[in-house]
């Protein structure tokens, strides 16, 4: 098995969430979903886990915070081109998600902008043209 990654994420609606994810160029995975999970492929080797709330209590104890308030992680994905970045914010926004929820970024060499899911995770998508990254980037600033 090659090396993957599987984010998993609470959701309180599995077909709403999986119909959102599919809008946007989520492929689901049938395999690996049911009533309780839906495996949605990014690509080959990412894949997006939509667990409803009981079953991803089987997983933790901790409480489920809601992601329209609080936010623990920032998810990004990565496009070929800007208009592909702007492409799946413009799609998750038709499909019920909130676009640009985080202001959009642009150096010159990499391009971002964001939308949340209808349960508020926040994903980023950016694109990189990596021929034009600067040899001694300036740090990061807030």
């Amino acid at each position: 098995m090659s090396k993957m990654i599987f984010v998993n994420l609470p959701v309180t609606d599995l077909p709403k969430s999986r119909a959102f994810y599919e809008a946007i160029g989520f492929a689901n995975n049938p395999q690996f979903t049911n009533d309780q999970a839906a495996a949605m492929m990014w690509s080959d080797t990412i894949v997006v886990m939509l667990l409803t709330h009981e079953f991803w209590k089987t997983f933790t104890d901790k409480t489920i915070p809601d992601a329209h308030q609080s936010a623990q992680v920032l998810l990004c994905l990565s496009h070929d081109n800007r208009d592909s970045v702007d492409g799946i914010v413009a799609r998750a926004g038709a499909a019920g998600g909130r676009p640009e929820p985080t202001p959009t970024q642009d150096h010159g060499f990499m391009y971002g902008s964001s939308f949340e899911d209808p349960d508020g995770h926040i994903w980023e998508n950016v694109y990189m043209d990596m021929a034009a990254v600067p040899q001694h980037p300036e740090p990061a600033t807030a």
